[in-house]
């Protein structure tokens, strides 16, 4: 029962884009690992892999893409970002 309109489509990791996911905090914080459920021009939803509190904003690795992203809601494990 989703009636959000969304700026840009969401598309699943499939071929050449791996599922997996790094997180960066700062340039001496460990590094988070995470799962890429879907992700868009705009914004992506990664699982973490265990709980963790993650600042507003951090770089977030998939494939070969880094991206600066800010945190706009979490779900239990599961977090939305945006670029």
């Amino acid at each position: 029962m989703d009636d959000e309109i969304r700026l840009y489509a969401r598309m699943k990791p499939e071929g050449r884009v791996s599922k997996l996911a790094k997180i960066f905090t700062g340039p001496k914080a460990p590094v988070i690992q995470c799962i890429l459920i879907d992700y868009s021009v705009g914004g992506a939803c990664v699982q973490l892999e265990k709980y963790v509190q993650l600042p507003e904003r951090f770089e977030l690795l998939y494939g070969t893409t880094r991206k600066r992203c800010r945190m706009v809601w979490m779900r239990g494990l599961r977090v939305g970002v945006v670029f």
